[in-house]
C-alpha cells in the first residue's frame, strides 16, 4: 500500500502529458505520457531466447570494459520488461534490479524468474527509488525513446550510480531506415505530424509515441557521462561481442556495416555506448 501510494505521488508529479517541451530542431510540441502496457502490443520482450542473445552481448561488453570482476557488481536494469535479460545477466553478477513502468512484463519476470540475487519491482526510470550510489552498473537498452523525458532519466541513472560506474547503453538513431517497433520505413524521420498519420493509415497504432534522437542528439544527452563507443567493435568483431547472429563474419551485411560505420558514423542504425560516471 505505501508503494503503491509513494508511485501515485511521484507519477502525478511527473504527469507530463500536458507539458510543453522543445523538440530537437525547437519546435514546440506536445509532450507524451508514460507507456504502461507496452508489453501488450510488443509479443518480442517475452522471446526469451532473443532476449538473452542481446544479455550475451552485453555481459560481452561489459566484461571486456571493467577492470573488476562483473561477480562483484550490482546492476539495475532501466525498462528491463519481462526479466529475461535481468535473470541471465544474474547468474554473472553479485545482484540484479529490474524495473518497469509495465505492471504486466514486471508480474512476468517476478513469475518466472526467481534467484536470490533477482528482484523486479513497478518504478519509474525518471523517479528511480534507490539511494544515490548504489549501483556499479545500469543497463539502458532500447527506452530512451519511449519515456516522457529522457534528460531526467539520465540524471537519475547518474544518480544512482557509484563513481567510477558505468551505464550500458543500447540505442536506436533517428536516421534509420526502418523503424523496428513498427516495422515502417522513414517513420522515425518524417516530422511527427506526418508520422502520427502515417502510422494510422498503416493500421500500426493511433499515433507515434517512440521518438529517437540523431547521433548528435544522443551525444548531448549523455553529456554528462564519458562516452566509450563499443558499436564499431560489435560490426569488426561480432564473434567475440556475440553479435554474428545479425552480422555473420565475411557477409555483405557486415561489410556494409563496417564501411557505413568507418565512413558515415552518424549513419548507422544504432549504437552501443559504455557510459562511465
Amino acid at each position: 500500500m505505501l508503494l503503491t501510494t509513494y508511485y501515485h505521488r511521484r507519477l502525478t508529479a511527473h504527469n507530463f502529458s500536458k507539458q510543453l517541451q522543445q523538440d530537437i530542431f525547437g519546435a514546440t510540441i506536445l509532450s507524451r505520457g508514460y507507456q504502461y502496457n507496452f508489453s501488450e502490443n510488443s509479443p518480442y520482450v517475452y522471446d526469451a531466447e532473443n532476449r538473452e542473445r542481446k544479455a550475451r552481448t552485453m555481459l560481452a561488453v561489459l566484461d571486456d570494459f571493467l577492470p573488476n570482476p562483473l561477480a562483484e557488481c550490482d546492476v539495475l536494469n532501466v525498462g528491463g520488461s519481462a526479466g529475461a535479460i535481468d535473470n541471465f545477466l544474474a547468474d554473472h553478477t553479485s545482484k540484479v534490479v529490474g524495473i518497469d513502468i509495465d505492471d504486466g512484463a514486471i508480474k512476468h519476470a517476478q513469475e518466472s524468474f526467481v534467484k536470490d540475487n533477482l528482484e523486479f519491482q513497478v518504478a519509474d526510470a525518471l523517479n528511480l527509488p534507490f539511494e544515490d550510489a548504489s549501483f556499479d552498473i545500469v543497463i539502458c537498452s532500447h527506452v530512451y525513446e519511449h519515456v516522457p523525458d529522457p534528460v531526467q532519466m539520465f540524471a537519475e541513472i547518474h544518480r544512482v550510480l557509484r563513481s567510477g560506474g558505468i551505464c550500458y547503453f543500447s540505442a536506436g538513431n533517428r536516421l534509420m531506415w526502418n523503424e523496428p517497433h513498427y516495422n515502417l520505413p522513414l517513420l522515425a524521420i518524417v516530422p511527427r505530424p506526418l508520422a502520427h498519420v502515417y502510422i494510422r493509415l498503416a493500421g500500426k497504432a493511433d499515433y507515434y509515441h517512440e521518438k529517437h534522437l540523431t547521433y548528435w542528439g544522443l551525444k548531448s544527452l549523455v553529456g554528462q557521462f564519458s562516452r566509450n563507443d563499443y558499436t564499431v567493435r560489435l560490426i569488426n568483431e561480432p564473434g567475440k561481442f556475440g553479435t554474428d547472429y545479425m552480422l555473420p563474419a565475411g557477409s555483405m551485411k557486415a561489410r556494409v556495416a563496417a564501411i557505413v560505420a568507418g565512413w558515415f558514423y552518424w549513419a548507422l542504425p544504432g549504437y552501443i555506448w559504455v557510459l562511465q560516471k
